[in-house]
């Protein structure tokens, strides 16, 4: 038996959300272990769907636990209002399914703030990032400056005015800078007190609880958010998330060992995707972008953002593989090519007239490699749906087996729906 960690190994919005929820009905405890309520999931289950940004996806199933690791930058108010809209579609979650890591920074109203604030001064220059103005970034940055204040904190009424003088002592003269009031003590300290039950309900040891269900031989589902090239340190900078996306983050953001990691899961999309701003190597703006952006529904689950369509890069994802050690892909949205007279796969690049078969880390290297283009014909069966191979058009099962060589990691699963159950198992990541 292995803990398994899914990533995604693209710019995200790869479906992690319904394959997480697939596998969860393996495992009995599911870890959010990075990033915020930037990352949406959509779960499509028995005809109803459920959109979640903050909540781990396994809370749609009963039985199992929920958690919200350290490694996550947490907003109390999107918290408690996203626990309402699941209630509201029949999902109860207590504090027996779901658990906060005591150690869990804050996202507050001045996060959300300052996101904007930089965002509006960096499109006035033409140097904008494309965030969700969520405040994941500066709640990230006060966590490394040690100055956030944490879920612990809520229950600490004596040291808690101390620790919001810090915060704002870096704050406030920021805002100044950037031409904006300051704000007051009392406002945050409002602002906190007024969550504070509704949170703290929920607050535990969650490596104490992870540490025991790995000696009880629960099987664990490490879930992260966003994807491989939004990390921090190996995607496209500055284009990124805050966070680090790779696999190895699941077990510094929720407080296991490595050594409980067993198999890393690759949610790889058929095609490629990005929201916001950044390089985009196999982009399509122009009809073959706008059939797979209509096809595939392709609109941000947290911003309703248009999502940016192109083809599969394979030079990325084989590059994924290698720094998450993946050892197998789920592969999804196979349904939105079908119809397509052809397809095309970037199998490298070229830069400055040289062929590379890797990203370079370079933002200015970055815009300017070429792709290299092989073209495949396409299916006119339909993919959508499929529960076998046998159900498959045969020009699909070339192109997924194509996609395999070049990226160097096997298909352990198959998507050919939002639907929970269209799903074609290959492998199960939990056997070891």
């Amino acid at each position: 038996m292995a803990n398994v960690v899914v990533v995604g190994s693209q710019w995200g919005d790869e479906g992690k959300g319904k394959i997480v929820d697939w596998l969860s009905e393996r495992a009995g405890v599911v870890v959010r272990f990075q990033g915020g309520h930037n990352a949406g999931h959509t779960l499509v289950v028995d005809g109803k769907t459920y959109k979640l940004s903050l909540l781990p996806s396994g809370v749609v199933r009963p039985g199992k636990l929920s958690i919200i690791g350290n490694g996550v930058v947490f907003d109390p108010h999107a918290f408690v209002a996203e626990l309402a809209r699941i209630r509201e579609l029949g999902v109860e979650i207590g504090p027996d399914r779901l658990k906060i890591a005591e150690n869990t920074a804050l996202i507050l109203s001045v996060h959300r703030e300052l996101d904007g604030f930089r965002e509006d001064a960096a499109s006035n220059s033409g140097t904008k990032i494309g965030t969700t103005r969520r405040g994941i970034g500066p709640a990230y940055e006060d966590k490394v400056g040690r100055r956030a204040i944490r879920v612990m904190d809520l229950a600490d009424l004596e040291t808690l005015p101390v620790k919001v003088d810090r915060l704002l002592a870096h704050h406030n003269p920021l805002r100044r800078g950037l031409g904006h009031a300051e704000v007051a003590h009392g406002a945050i300290m409002d602002e906190l007190t007024a969550v504070a039950d509704k949170v703290l309900p929920y607050m535990d040891r969650v490596w104490k609880i992870l540490d025991e269900a790995r000696r009880a031989g629960e099987r664990i589902l490490f879930e992260g958010a966003q994807g491989t090239l939004l990390d921090i340190d190996h995607g496209t900078y500055p284009f990124v998330t805050s966070s680090n996306t790779v696999s190895g983050q699941a077990a510094a953001g929720s407080g296991v060992g490595p050594g409980a990691i067993g198999y890393v899961l690759g949610i790889t999309k058929a095609y490629t995707t990005r929201v916001g701003e950044g390089p985009f190597p196999t982009e399509q703006q122009n009809e073959v972008g706008d059939y797979l952006g209509t096809r595939g529904h392709e609109f941000g689950t947290v911003t309703g953002r248009k999502r940016r369509c192109g083809w599969f890069d394979a030079v990325l994802v084989r590059q994924a593989v290698a720094v998450n050690g993946i050892h197998g892909i789920a592969l999804t949205k196979l349904d939105v090519l079908d119809g397509m007279d052809e397809i095309k796969v970037c199998t490298g690049y070229m830069l400055d007239g040289q062929m590379i078969d890797y990203l370079p880390a370079s933002q200015g290297a970055q815009a300017r490699v070429q792709p290299v283009y092989e073209t495949l014909e396409g299916w006119k069966g339909t993919t959508a749906g499929a529960r076998s191979w046998g159900a498959l058009p045969a020009q699909a099962v070339k192109y997924v087996r194509y996609i395999e060589e070049l990226i160097g990691a096997p298909v352990a699963l198959l998507s050919t729906s939002p639907e929970r159950e269209d799903t074609i198992l290959v492998t199960d990541p939990f056997q070891d």
